[in-house]
């Protein structure tokens, strides 16, 4: 056989039509076209974005079906940013037949998409979150009772080392120098400047720096014990009896408000959800008559305020309590009504179904983290402005409710994940025939070891084997 050469390829300009019948639509992708055909979801979203587009002047722009698509190959790819989307539309013919492109057609590119998400607002983004909420509905995937709340940090898309102060706009650096000056160091070095910002106190106070790229990042600790200027995702997660573990609200909100002042806000957003699926006449059936009635979180959430507010907003809490002491309710401002409400919460997390709703809590809560951000890769954010994150953060979390959709009602997971699962189902595979050629090697090995002692017992002479005397 003569040495193949690589040589540089000169493309047709025509390609007969015959050779692309080979290309197929994944069945994932194709069984979600499906679905969403079934519910009209582009000629809804269309209505609903075109008082965004002119009649008549200005290119034909995206279509907003062709747009929502591409956020959700974001999550079901795990791509972290808008150019990864569009490179991988353009690489791969089968995401360019779930976008709706012909083969002759190019996929949308990365300008395209940015300009489109800028084009349509944020409340558009949560009506088409609300529209995948329906379409989980009508599959009997939400309950709706129980709403779990938990919350995480994403890093935002900007630098620490380009911070400035709020008053002056002066650099981290300069500021640093400054100070090295005024005690008597001339020309400090960067181990002195390093020195000098160890001992301070205060030095990562957001009251006095922001990020000029991002002003809406604030400076925060990670879960990971590292400080980057970040952002913070509330979800509300469908915990009831009947509920697979949905997400019913995202919350983008600033990282370094408490989490006691965001609970509230986030069960509004669920509740909104959650009523305009029970206004809904076609899926109004769908959902527990006593939809957010209860809430559920860790000791984070756990304060005299929350207590309170969950109280007039008549929800029944199971929140984890931390360990205070012994109360004095006649020294506290709040009053009785912050006391009946933090009593009747205790007795409820001790019952056997408040333990179990913990249980509960920290699997679907978590879940929905590490399938979002972590396998998602939404950890790490490539937009600037809560707006613009919150626009891709609500569609990404609608592929997450479409994902748990599929795999729950037609065994359907990920294209990722099903090619991880070809991959770990092959090497489960190989381990398996080989520990059965171990086994065959062993007992092949045994029989030979018998053999040979068994013929090392026999005498050979001339004529037939006889065996020797014990």
């Amino acid at each position: 056989m003569a040495l193949g050469k690589r040589n540089d390829v000169a493309q047709p300009l025509f390609i007969a039509a015959a050779g692309l019948s080979a290309i197929r639509p994944n069945p994932f992708y194709e069984a979600v076209n499906k679905v969403l055909a079934a519910h009209q979801f582009d000629p809804f979203v269309e209505r609903l974005c075109a008082q965004f587009y002119s009649e008549k002047l200005g290119r034909p722009g995206l279509a907003p079906g062709v747009y929502f698509r591409c956020l959700l190959i974001g999550y079901f790819e795990g791509l972290e940013s808008e150019r990864g989307i569009a490179w991988r539309c353009a690489d791969s013919k089968s995401l360019g037949l779930f976008l709706g492109c012909a083969l002759d057609e190019s996929t949308p590119d990365h300008s395209t998409i940015s300009r489109t998400r800028r084009l349509i607002d944020l409340e558009t983004h949560q009506e088409v979150f609300a529209c995948v909420l329906k379409i989980l509905a009508n599959h009997d995937l939400i309950d709706g009772k129980t709403i779990g709340v938990d919350s995480t940090t994403l890093e935002a898309n900007a630098a620490l080392r380009s911070i400035v102060r709020r008053d002056n706009g002066q650099g981290y650096q300069d500021f640093l120098t400054e100070l090295a000056k005024q005690s008597g160091i001339d020309t400090p070095t960067r181990a002195d400047l390093a020195k000098i910002d160890r001992k301070r106190k205060g030095k990562g106070s957001n009251d006095d720096w922001q990020n000029p790229h991002d002003p809406e990042a604030k400076i925060t600790k990670m879960k990971d014990g590292t400080t980057h200027l970040a952002h913070k995702a509330e979800h509300a997660v469908d915990m009831g009896e009947q509920g697979h573990g949905a997400i019913l609200a995202v919350n983008l909100c600033d990282a370094v408000v408490g989490d006691t002042r965001t609970i509230c806000e986030t069960i509004n957003q669920a509740s909104e959800n959650l009523a305009a699926i029970a206004a809904d006449h076609r899926v109004s059936d769908k959902i527990n008559d006593q939809w957010a009635s209860e809430a559920v979180a860790d000791k984070g959430y756990h304060s005299n305020d929350t207590m309170r507010d969950l109280g007039q907003m008549q929800l029944r809490s199971y929140i984890s309590e931390p360990e205070r002491g012994r109360r004095n309710w006649t020294s506290e401002r709040e009053g009785r009504e912050s006391r009946d409400a933090t009593y009747a919460n205790r007795r409820r997390i001790k019952g056997e179904r408040g333990k179990a709703l913990m249980r509960k809590r920290g699997e679907l809560l978590e879940r929905s983290f590490a399938h979002n951000y972590e396998t998602g890769a939404m950890r790490r954010l490539h937009l600037r402005g809560r707006e613009n994150i919150a626009k891709r953060v609500l569609i990404h979390t609608a592929g997450f409710n479409i994902g748990l959709m599929m795999r729950v009602m037609y065994g359907l997971i990920k294209p990722r994940r099903l090619n991880d699962g070809a991959g770990v189902l092959a090497h489960w595979l190989v381990l398996a025939l080989m520990c059965v050629r171990v086994r065959w090697l062993l007992v092949t090995r045994s029989v030979q070891a018998r053999l040979r002692s068994v013929w090392s017992s026999l005498t050979i002479v001339k004529g037939p084997l006889v065996f020797q005397a014990a």
